[in-house]
C-alpha cells in the first residue's frame, strides 16, 4: 500500500520500531535541533528542517483518506518533532485525521523536551482531546554531563519537566535511553541518572538501544574526544546498575531494538527480577546466554 499513498516523502524516513503498521504522516521535515553528535537521523542535506505547507498537509490527509480511509487505524507524525509546530497548527491537522481517517484510533510523534517549554498542560490536553496518544522522547540520558558532552540540549531538568507535561496531559510517553552513550568513564553515572530520572517521571514506557554509528563516529568523537565504545560485557553492567536503580511501578520495558545484544522485555516492577537475572547471566556467561550474533545486530 505505502507505494501508492498520496504522500510526498523525502528520504530517509525514520519512525520508531512499534510504529511499523503506521501511516508516516511528514507534517515536519528533519529536525528543529539537529545538533546531536550521536543522531545520524536528520543530517542528509535534503532533510534541512522546515514545517511543510499547511495545505500540502491537509490534502495529504484527504487524499489519502479518500483511498485508505477505512484502512489506517494509526498515524505517526514526521519527521523528527512535530511538536514544534503551534499548537493551533497542530490541533488543525488532527482534526483533519479524525474527519478524513474515521478509522484511526491513535496518532503519535517523536518530541524533543526543548519545544514543549512554550506549551502549558492545558494546551497538551487539546492535543490528547484531539487525538494526540502517545509521544516518543529521546531522552538518551539523565545525566548532565553526558547530555552536555552529546550537544543534546536538554538537561536533566528539561527532560523531567516535559515528561511531567505530557503525563499530566494524559499523553503517554516513550522515553529512550542509549546504552554505551557515555563511555566508560561515564558509564555508572549515566545508567544511575537515567533510572533517576524514569523513578522521577514513571513513564509508560521505556526502551534501551545500544548507540551506534553506522556512518562512522567523527562527529561523535569531535565533541567528545575521550569517549570510547563499551565492550559487550561493559554493555552489560551498565543495563546491570541501570536496572538495579530503577523502581518503576507500571512501565513496559522494550530492550528488543537490533542494536541489543541481549533482548529484554518485560514490565517494571513486576519482572526486575527476571530480568536482572537474564542480564547477571549474560554478565557471568555469555556464551550460556541467548545473546544476538554479531551479524544479527542491525545497526
Amino acid at each position: 500500500m505505502s507505494s501508492v499513498i498520496p504522500i510526498r516523502y523525502i528520504e530517509p524516513v525514520y519512525r520508531p520500531p512499534s510504529e511499523a503498521a503506521s501511516l508516516i504522516l511528514p507534517i515536519t521535515d528533519g529536525c528543529s535541533w539537529n545538533h546531536c553528535t550521536f543522531c545520524e537521523m536528520y543530517t542528509a542535506p535534503q532533510k534541512r528542517f522546515r514545517a511543510r505547507a499547511e495545505a500540502e498537509v491537509l490534502e495529504s490527509i484527504a487524499r489519502t483518506g479518500e483511498r485508505f480511509g477505512s484502512e489506517i487505524r494509526r498515524v505517526f507524525l514526521a519527521d523528527g518533532d512535530a511538536l514544534v509546530l503551534p499548537t493551533s497548527r497542530l490541533l488543525t491537522v488532527l482534526q483533519a485525521i479524525r474527519e478524513q481517517l474515521p478509522a484511526v484510533r491513535r496518532v503519535s510523534t517523536y518530541c524533543l523536551p526543548r519545544n514543549l517549554r512554550r506549551k502549558s498542560v492545558d494546551e497538551l490536553h487539546e492535543l490528547a482531546a484531539a487525538g494526540l496518544s502517545i509521544a516518543y522522547v529521546g531522552a538518551e540520558s539523565g545525566d548532565d554531563e553526558v547530555l552536555e558532552r552529546v550537544n543534546k540540549g536538554e538537561t536533566f531538568a528539561s527532560t523531567c519537566d516535559a515528561l511531567d507535561k505530557l503525563g499530566a496531559a494524559g499523553i503517554k510517553r516513550s522515553v529512550m535511553i542509549l546504552n554505551g552513550l557515555a563511555g566508560p568513564q561515564l558509564s555508572l553515572r549515566h545508567a544511575e541518572n537515567s533510572a533517576r530520572l524514569l523513578n522521577a517521571t514513571q513513564p509508560e514506557y521505556v526502551a534501551t538501544l545500544v548507540v551506534s554509528f553506522p556512518l562512522g563516529e567523527q562527529r561523535f568523537r569531535g565533541a567528545f574526544p575521550t569517549w570510547r565504545p563499551l565492550s559487550q560485557h561493559q554493555l552489560f553492567v551498565e543495563m546491570e546498575h541501570f536496572l538495579e536503580q530503577l523502581q518503576l511501578k507500571r512501565t513496559v520495558f522494550r530492550s528488543d531494538h537490533a542494536s541489543n545484544w541481549l533482548i529484554l522485555k518485560g514490565t517494571l516492577g513486576a519482572d526486575k527480577q527476571r530480568l536482572l537475572q537474564q542480564v547477571r547471566q549474560a554478565i557471568a556467561c555469555p556464551e550460556n546466554a541467548d545473546l544476538r550474533s554479531a551479524s544479527a545486530r542491525g545497526l
